[in-house]
């Protein structure tokens, strides 16, 4: 996409989200000059999932103004210290095993993320994530990790649901939420955006909706994306 036309997307997606849902550009598979235009256009925040990925762009934008960088991909336990040292959000806390490695690291780094816990509401063959009730079993101990700040949940339609069956899961993890005082939906890609937004998203992952299909990436995916990124 060139730079007329990711500036035409970014005003277009603009002007089709309310004020309450922010867009998070997934900038993974692009290089630092594109997201350099996003933020000569006014876009601050940023999704990546590969830890090296991102730390060679971050490296590359330095001279900008800080940007806002989440972590949206499956975290690796040998990952964890990085991501806390590159992203001040992280998407993507599967397990209570991962909140407390979290933890203790972000205690040892002196550092106080924002993270949302990803929910698993439907099945889906290779996702992780809690269901509901391991999540309001688990509440008590994640909602006590400090520095750790929870703010959110993020969750993922599988494949092959309808846009009414994906309206129904975002409202169930919406639901939640609202049950435990969390204000941030990390819900919504590319293909299922729309649904989630009407739930009550208050970010939606999008990459290629914005930046066009990656190259080599082939064609859309579409609302069956099997990845956490947009």
């Amino acid at each position: 996409m060139d730079s007329g036309a990711l500036a035409a997307r970014l005003a277009e997606l603009g002007a089709l989200l309310p004020p309450t849902t922010h867009l998070l550009a997934v900038s993974k598979g692009q290089d630092a000059a594109a997201i350099r235009e996003l933020v000569a256009l006014g876009q601050r925040s940023f999704g990546e999932s590969r830890l090296q990925e991102a730390q060679a762009k971050q490296e590359q934008l330095a001279d900008l103004e800080p940007l806002d960088w989440h972590f949206i991909g499956r975290l690796q336990a040998n990952k964890a210290r990085g991501v806390l040292r590159q992203f001040g959000s992280i998407h993507s806390v599967d397990s209570l095993e991962l909140a407390r490695r979290l933890q203790r690291i972000a205690a040892e780094e002196g550092l106080a993320p924002a993270v949302l816990f990803q929910l698993k509401l439907r099945p889906d063959p290779g996702k992780t994530g809690f269901s509901a009730a391991e999540f309001r079993q688990a509440w008590p101990e994640l909602a006590g990790l400090a520095p750790l700040r929870p703010v959110g949940l993020m969750t993922i339609a599988p494949r092959g649901l309808t846009a009414q069956e994906r309206l129904s899961l975002f409202q169930e993890c919406a639901a939640l939420a609202a049950e435990r005082g969390l204000e941030q939906l990390s819900m919504g890609m590319s293909g299922d955006w729309p649904e989630a937004v009407a739930a009550g998203s208050t970010w939606v992952r999008l990459g290629t909706t914005l930046f066009g299909v990656r190259p080599g990436a082939g064609a859309p995916a579409g609302p069956e994306t099997p990845t956490n990124t947009g």
